[in-house]
């Protein structure tokens, strides 16, 4: 199968690149949106490109990059009674709610931020410049992530 690109957010007081640079690795549980869900159970593959996004942030917008290091799996916190991500409806045999495990790539010198992903030519059509986009993980075509790449490796 063809790699993939993504973008992942996550607000940098959750969890930032520098977090992921020291840990290497790390699990995205706790996603509770069907669609990201969905991508993550049935799309991402090992291998995979992430764009590291910090939202909520000032500036929002790309941190580094990542890799997906485990393809999806059932997201063990939904099964830990007293868990923040428990979720009681969610059964081993039949989980609701997955995860991916990402690896650590690179830390990008400065941030993208989301405005110059706006006005950058070709990242246009790029979900997360979209008016209304919120969902935590959105797929990126190969031409936006290598046009980012670019941005964040500028000095």
């Amino acid at each position: 199968m063809a790699r993939r690109f993504w973008l992942m957010k996550c607000e940098p007081a959750a969890y930032a690149i520098d977090d992921l640079a020291r840990d290497r690795t790390t699990g995205w549980e706790g996603v509770r949106n069907y669609q990201a869900r969905n991508y993550m159970r049935d799309d991402m593959q090992v291998g995979d490109g992430v764009l590291f996004y910090a939202s909520n942030a000032d500036p929002s917008g790309v941190t580094g990059l990542a890799d997906i290091v485990t393809a999806g799996y059932p997201d063990p916190f939904a099964f830990k009674k007293g868990h923040t991500y428990y979720d009681p409806d969610s059964r081993k045999d039949t989980p609701t709610w997955y995860t991916v495990d990402v690896g650590f790539v690179e830390r990008f010198p400065n941030i993208v931020a989301l405005e110059t992903l706006k006005s950058t030519p070709g990242l246009e059509q790029m979900v997360v410049t979209r008016k209304g986009s919120r969902l935590s993980i959105q797929p990126v075509t190969r031409s936006e992530y290598d046009i980012v790449c670019r941005l964040g490796r500028r000095r």
